[in-house]
């Protein structure tokens, strides 16, 4: 038999009424809680030149789907991510906003492949950056900012992993150098070989390998690998952050983790929820370049859609889906919309209330079950 062609890429797919529905209760529970904490929300474009999506880095403009746009012929992509255009958006139209400047945002991003943990190439991002500090206390507060809009969108219980993703630099241009390349450095810690660590001539990180785990004992075996004190501040910085949320989440370190931090500077984290094998979100500090100069922020990204297939969002519609008849009061019918019902018009007597997904049908008395 021959085979059906694919409708959709590979990576792409439909959301159906109730994923879409969900996705947008979720959305707007996440974007809600942001707006609540001073977040006004922006909304970039889709596609945008290459060179201010993939900006200088090589790496980020190899992961651009990209065409050429007939009008300026030139090379356009689709976001893959749209942390970046927030901050075009603020040291650009908004460069003279006052800051701290504080935005959220909400959309679809595109990525060029999948990953074997998330085979979807198109997804929804929601998030928020603070831009114009990347304190302790401007961290903070995105942490807190974070885990109360995850509260808002029923999701949890969660567990925040905090990473140094410069704790490597710290220690090899300090109190650790090595003459080992760096980067192959950060990848074996990354990857928590042991073996490679003592093959490559950097035995005296190992330590960093067991500071990795539940949240206090991993700070304090930190602290006491830390002789040299150039980690301190660093160490001091988390537990001013955690602080204020080490009752409402679980909290872990892996101070080396590197997967998901290509820019990040001093600070990072990792959302996880039980049931979801790769992080729903990630934040942290980090630099928007302006010109030859650079502003400081702090952000993070949520990634729901996992969350929204397993059923994150989802209502029983027919509960509030009503089958109006034909010759029905169109004067009430538009106070039951007004009361938040959902109605559904017959078109003709073969129209049937229940094959239509409603659980009420409207009778002469009011609204009758169905």
């Amino acid at each position: 038999m021959p085979k059906t062609p694919a409708l959709l890429p590979e990576g792409l797919r439909d959301r159906l009424p109730e994923q879409a529905e969900a996705a947008s209760r979720v959305t707007r529970a996440l974007v809600d809680a942001m707006r609540a904490h001073g977040y006004g929300r922006v909304s970039p474009p889709l596609a945008e030149f290459r060179e201010t999506l993939g900006g200088d880095d090589d790496r980020s403009a190899r992961d651009l789907l990209r065409f050429t746009d007939p009008v300026s012929q030139r090379t356009l992509a689709l976001r893959p991510d749209i942390t970046r255009q927030v901050g075009r958006i603020a040291t650009s139209l908004l460069a003279n906003a006052p800051r701290p400047l504080r935005l959220c945002y909400a959309g679809q991003v595109v990525k060029l492949r999948a990953s074997q943990l998330r085979p979807a190439r198109e997804m929804l991002q929601v998030g928020a950056e603070l831009i114009g500090s990347d304190s302790v206390a401007a961290a903070r507060e995105i942490v807190t900012v974070a885990i109360d809009a995850l509260e808002a969108a029923g999701i949890g219980p969660v567990t925040i992993d905090f990473t140094l993703p410069d704790v490597v630099d710290l220690l090899a241009n300090g109190p650790l150098p090595v003459e080992t390349d760096i980067q192959q450095l950060r990848d074996e810690l990354d990857a928590k070989d042991a073996g490679a660590l003592t093959r490559i001539g950097a035995a005296a990180y190992l330590p960093l390998l067991r500071a990795t785990g539940p949240f206090d004992q991993a700070i304090a075996d930190l602290r006491a690998f830390d002789t040299s004190g150039v980690l301190t501040a660093r160490i001091d910085a988390l537990e001013a952050i955690a602080a204020p949320v080490r009752d409402r989440v679980t909290l872990t370190l892996d101070p080396t983790e590197r997967h998901g931090f290509a820019y990040q500077s001093w600070f990072g984290f990792q959302i996880f929820v039980p049931g979801q094998g790769d992080a729903v979100g990630r934040g942290g500090g980090y630099a928007i370049p302006v010109g030859e100069q650079e502003e400081a922020a702090v952000g993070f990204s949520l990634y729901p859609d996992p969350l929204i297939d397993a059923g994150l969002g989802a209502e029983d519609d027919a509960e509030r889906r009503i089958f109006l008849p034909l010759g029905h009061d169109p004067e009430l019918a538009a106070s039951l919309r007004a009361d938040d019902w959902q109605t559904v018009a017959a078109l003709s007597d073969a129209d049937d209330a229940k094959a239509l997904g409603c659980g009420w049908r409207l009778g002469s008395e009011g609204p009758l079950a169905v």
